[in-house]
């Protein structure tokens, strides 16, 4: 970059958002999505592996009901929602700036790549090996370039992005099952004896991907055992997981948000995320969303409550089918339920009432980014062994307690924070590092 460009830049006039210029309504879905997220990462934060097969086909039991509901209504649901929300942020960034377009295009990418370091310090540092925040940098890189395409044709590439995730995924799952199947095959041709050099190779072979996917009882067993031990120990379990997802698998990981951040362009740009839809619209979308979506999810769970009550069912069925046809229904209940939700929230929103606390919820989402690292570091020092050790000692149910008391706190908390500062302290940073100017970060407290 030139000389005078980054003069330009460090130039700027550069404003607090005021309350007035931004939008509710994302602020609110945003906020929503972002609390919804900690209840599908709780249970990694908090649970051995595989700990569903203990009660995953035990009606009598209320953890099968409350994991029901998490799978029906909420799994995937809300991370949608939120990458959708980041989607409309990309064009929200570029929004009335007056700038060439090569400033702002900077700009943006200086701004993923400080949201992919606070990925990177999310998971290595503060250990959260379901981080987000890295993916998002990298992927709205990546989204940005469709910021300008047609709202019809960004829904004609969700389809083609869903399909090459399925085909990926697809390889994915071969692999993994031709592996499962040499590994059957070697094993039973062996017996007692001592394997040789391309058995061993197989061998081998599956017992990394049981490392990395699919661990046996004894890897639980040492695994919880590490995340109940100090710091350092948990680190090198977590940050081996993270450095091999946000690299060695990055490929099979970036379809599912690209998709959704491209959908998130498109309402916006038909304004379905700023309340310019009529209720009629909305009442519409929330009921073909939940028409056509509930009995898909429903079946898909009915599916995984027949056929994958353990992992030997799950070996047994992937021996079988060589390919998962069963997964084309996640994608599609998904989407028909996130926007039956969304549009479900828009309309409680424009009738008027729950205002007080849609202001919280939006305040939540104003602090997204911060909101999101402190789930991090509360949860961490909660369940992790060098914090209060609770990893693996709570019932699946009890783990809700735990989201529902986070909830509160940053329910309160955002909306009194805001009240004396314009961003969140990350969002301050973030904005700031951007821009690379420091940010006015106090309100002016107007004088009785």
């Amino acid at each position: 970059m030139n000389t005078a460009t980054a003069t330009f830049i460090n130039n700027l006039p550069v404003t607090p958002v005021s309350q007035a210029n931004r939008i509710p309504s994302v602020d609110v879905l945003r906020g929503i999505a972002l609390l919804g997220i900690l209840l599908m990462n709780i249970t990694e934060f908090s649970m051995p592996q595989r700990y569903s097969e203990a009660f995953r086909t035990d009606p009598s039991n209320v953890n099968f009901w409350v994991r029901a509901v998490m799978l029906v209504f909420f799994e995937g649901k809300m991370r949608a929602m939120f990458s959708m929300i980041f989607g409309a942020g990309i064009l929200l960034f570029i929004a009335n700036k007056k700038a060439r377009e090569s400033v702002i295009t900077f700009l943006f990418y200086r701004r993923m790549g400080w949201l992919i370091l606070f990925g990177l310090v999310d998971a290595h540092l503060l250990l959260w090996e379901g981080d987000i925040l890295y993916f998002y940098g990298v992927i709205g890189m990546i989204a940005f370039l469709f910021r300008k395409m047609k709202p019809q044709y960004l829904i004609i590439a969700l389809p083609l992005v869903a399909i090459v995730e399925f085909v990926t995924q697809t390889m994915f799952y071969q692999d993994i099952r031709q592996k499962r199947l040499d590994y059957v095959q070697v094993k039973q041709s062996i017996g007692l004896q001592q394997p040789d050099e391309s058995q061993k190779k197989v061998l081998a072979e599956w017992r990394e991907m049981e490392l990395s996917f699919i661990p046996n009882d004894q890897d639980i067993i040492e695994n919880t055992s590490k995340m109940k031990s100090g710091y350092s120990t948990v680190a090198k379990k977590v940050r081996k997981a993270s450095l091999e997802f946000q690299t060695k698998y990055l490929i099979y990981g970036i379809w599912d948000p690209l998709a959704l951040m491209l959908l998130g362009m498109a309402l916006y740009k038909w304004g379905f995320f700023t309340g310019k839809w009529t209720r009629r619209k909305y009442k519409w979308t929330a009921l073909l969303g939940y028409g056509a979506g509930l009995p898909l999810v429903l079946y898909d769970f009915y599916y995984g409550y027949t056929y994958f009550p353990n992992l030997a069912a799950v070996f047994v069925h992937m021996e079988k089918h060589v390919i998962a046809w069963i997964n084309l229904i996640y994608p599609v209940q998904r989407i028909l339920l996130v926007l039956a939700h969304t549009s479900l929230i828009l309309l409680i929103f424009q009738s008027g009432i729950l205002q007080s606390q849609f202001r919280r919820l939006a305040a939540v989402g104003q602090m997204a980014l911060t909101n999101y690292v402190m789930q991090t570091v509360i949860c961490t020092l909660f369940f992790f062994g060098y914090g209060l050790n609770y990893f693996g000692r709570l019932e699946y149910y009890q783990v809700f307690y735990i989201v529902c008391f986070i909830w509160l706190l940053q329910f309160f908390l955002s909306p009194l924070w805001l009240r004396y500062f314009r961003f969140g302290p990350l969002e301050w940073l973030w904005r700031s590092l951007t821009y690379h100017q420091v940010q006015p970060m106090r309100k002016k407290m107007q004088k009785l």
